[in-house]
Order: structure tokens, then sequence, then C-alpha cells
């Protein structure tokens, strides 16, 4: 690109993955984005296989809808201030806090469900990918399928986000969650020490 430098031509190379990334943390279709944004699904889609240039104008309503800066979206670097300052995201009555910021792969939120008199009527949604949760506070219903489960706190769970799913409080109080969503095919690997041959006290 004439008169557009080697890292400025990284930057922009990354704003496809990383929109496409971000669409799908958020379990939001091309369609869906369309209809929230006024941007075309087709220019959508374009902007994300990095054959559309991102502008000013396209980014703008994205970063709206998503809440985050537009340096977010950009991937563009922060000097200065080390600290990370985390934009809550608002979504389904929900409070969702990113603890990553790489655009592709594995994204880790902190999920805040509000104490609530009266919990809204489950409403299970499908998506592509796969998700690992685990219950800090309070106590957690989780709707997988046919399934109806309550999970308390130090418990997890891991499921494939195909299946309908819903996620809510189990008996109207605070839930707060850490979740760690990748995409279809990828799954949460958790190192554990090796077990103890019975009997055994663990010493060769």
């Amino acid at each position: 690109m004439p008169g557009v430098d080697r890292a400025t031509e990284d930057v922009l190379g990354s704003v496809g993955p990383r929109l496409r990334a971000l669409r799908r943390a958020r379990g939001i279709t091309l369609a869906d984005l369309a209809g929230v944004t006024g941007v075309s699904e087709s220019t959508l889609s374009r902007l994300e296989s990095g054959q559309r240039k991102a502008t000013l104008e396209l980014l703008l309503p994205l970063a709206r809808t998503y809440g985050v800066p537009l340096d977010d979206l950009v991937g563009a670097p922060r000097t200065g201030d080390p600290r990370i300052h985390p934009r809550p995201i608002h979504r389904f009555g929900m409070i969702f806090i990113p603890l990553s910021r790489q655009p592709g792969g594995t994204h880790a939120f902190k999920m805040i469900i509000p104490a609530r008199p009266e919990p809204p009527a489950p409403d299970p949604r499908t998506h592509e990918g796969s998700e690992w949760l685990y219950v800090l506070t309070g106590r957690l219903r989780l709707l997988l399928g046919e399934r109806d489960l309550t999970l308390a706190a130090g418990e997890a769970a891991e499921f494939d986000t195909s299946l309908p799913h819903w996620l809510g409080s189990a008996d109207g109080g605070l839930v707060e969650l850490l979740v760690l969503f990748g995409p279809q095919g990828t799954r949460a690997h958790l190192r554990t020490p090796p077990a103890r041959p019975p009997g055994g006290d663990g010493r060769g």
C-alpha cells in the first residue's frame, strides 16, 4: 500500500480477524450485526475477511455495538500506562468483563449475573464454539439441552455451545463466574497432578 508503513499495514491487516473473533465471542451472527449497525451483511463479511478496507465510517458503529474503544478493534498499541482497563459489556441482563485481548483463539471473561427478586425466564440459545465456566460466588443455573443443572461456588462445567444453553441465577442471588470461550473444536485443557497409586504415600 503506497504511503503506508509496514507497522500500519500490520495493524490494518489484523482488523478483520479481530472483528470476526470478537463477533463470534459474543455469539452474534452477521445478520444480527447488520441489523444493529446498519452496515450490510456483505460489507461486514468482506471486512472480516480482509477484502474490504477498514474505515472510520465502518468501525464506529461496530465499536458502539460491541461497547469497546476503537483502539481495541484495530489492536493499536497502548503506551505509557501498563494497566489494563477492561470495559464491562452489558448483554442479556448480565455483565461481561473481558479478561483477554488477543484477536483469535480462546477468550476469557468474568461474568456477573446480578441479583434479581424475579429471575428472567430461560431463553436457551446456540452458537458455534465451546465454553468452560467456573463459579466464583453464588449458585448458577445451567440449562444445557434437556439437562437442568445447579452449580455452586467452586464447581465447573464445559460444553459445546451448539447445544441450546442458558445461564442464570439458581436462587435469584448474585452469581459471579469465569468463562473461557473458544472457537469450534477448541476445549479448555486443565493441568492436574498425577494420581497417587492406591495405598501409596506419594514418595519414591
